[in-house]
């Protein structure tokens, strides 16, 4: 989901791709090209969760990370190096912010969601990956002292009853018992509190980097930081990324659709219609999602699930209405 918070620039000759001379003359009314990009994007994210659990028992979780983002690095390094040596001086001032950011939104973030899916269902990463919002504003409050109003914390208990109906599969008395029901949620929700903190943090951003450059540094920082992991999971798990179609299929997909595309596919809808316009289509994502996890994995939605959605989609409308001043 990179490329969600990022502030539209000019970008640089790989974003260039995405100007609105490049395309056909038939896209006469850009808003539509930018809603059909935006539909696109939701659902290559959408795709990265289907694909990560459909393929869970042939690809090692970790394998899959280091290996998307060794291929997203690999395609975005040529455009990105001349950019990098212009923006040293900033990189180098700034590489502790860049180092965290890393950490959170390209080493953990997709690590954790594929070590869940190796035992959840999609349905249940992508619900509880819907929570997004209501723990970026607890963040928001707990790193900035943002205000939460009455109403809005109100809608962050009830979409965190709705994250625990899904975690516990409607069962909130596994709870009390200590009774964890499938440990695979809780690497979701360890990548949504992960994402969500990312998020928060991307408001001191070091300013004088592009997007490109700034996606194209946390990437290969993250990718640094995720080498030894891979390797040590390869060493001494002996946990071997295997060479068969599905792995290179999976690899492909999550670095070229649900990373770079994705990325600027946002972008560029972002620069055509603003903020405000965009920031809705991310709740195709689950929509996108369950009915993907349906057709291709089989996967059945239980009762927990629609209540836990409407307690979450409640949650948020209440945590997204601005505080009553005065």
């Amino acid at each position: 989901m990179l490329g969600r918070y990022f502030v539209y620039k000019q970008p640089e000759t790989f974003g260039a791709l995405m100007q609105v001379s490049k395309f056909p003359r038939f896209f006469k009314d850009q808003d539509h090209l930018a809603y059909g990009l935006l539909v696109l994007t939701t659902l290559f994210w959408s795709g990265n969760f289907v694909m990560a659990r459909a393929f869970h028992a042939q690809i090692p979780p970790l394998g899959l990370a280091f290996w998307r983002w060794t291929l997203a690095l690999a395609l975005i390094t040529p455009f990105a190096w001349s950019a990098w040596r212009t923006s040293w001086p900033v990189i180098r001032t700034h590489w502790r912010k860049l180092l965290i950011l890393s950490v959170l939104g390209v080493t953990n973030f997709n690590t954790f969601v594929y070590l869940g899916l190796q035992t959840t269902a999609a349905t249940n990463g992508i619900l509880l990956l819907s929570a997004g919002p209501i723990f970026m504003l607890a963040f928001s409050w707990l790193v900035f002292r943002e205000g939460i109003g009455k109403v809005q914390l109100i809608g962050m208990l009830a979409s965190l009853l709705g994250v625990l109906l899904v975690i516990t599969q409607g069962e909130l008395g596994h709870l009390l018992a200590l009774d964890f029901v499938d440990q695979g949620n809780y690497w979701i929700l360890a990548a949504v509190m992960s994402w969500a903190l990312y998020s928060v943090l991307l408001k001191v951003r070091p300013q004088g980097l592009s997007p490109f450059v700034f996606f194209a540094t946390t990437v290969a920082m993250g990718w640094f930081l995720l080498m030894p992991v891979y390797l040590w999971d390869t060493w001494v798990q002996d946990s071997v990324m295997p060479m068969t179609w599905p792995a290179v299929i999976s690899v492909f997909y999550v670095a070229c659709f649900a990373s770079i595309l994705a990325y600027l596919f946002w972008n560029r809808a972002v620069a055509q219609l603003g903020a405000a316009r965009t920031g809705h289509f991310i709740h195709l994502i689950p929509a996108f999602g369950i009915l993907l996890s349906v057709l291709f994995l089989g996967e059945q939605l239980q009762q927990y699930h629609f209540a836990g959605l409407v307690l979450i989609f409640g949650g948020i409308y209440l945590a997204s209405r601005k505080p009553a001043t005065g």
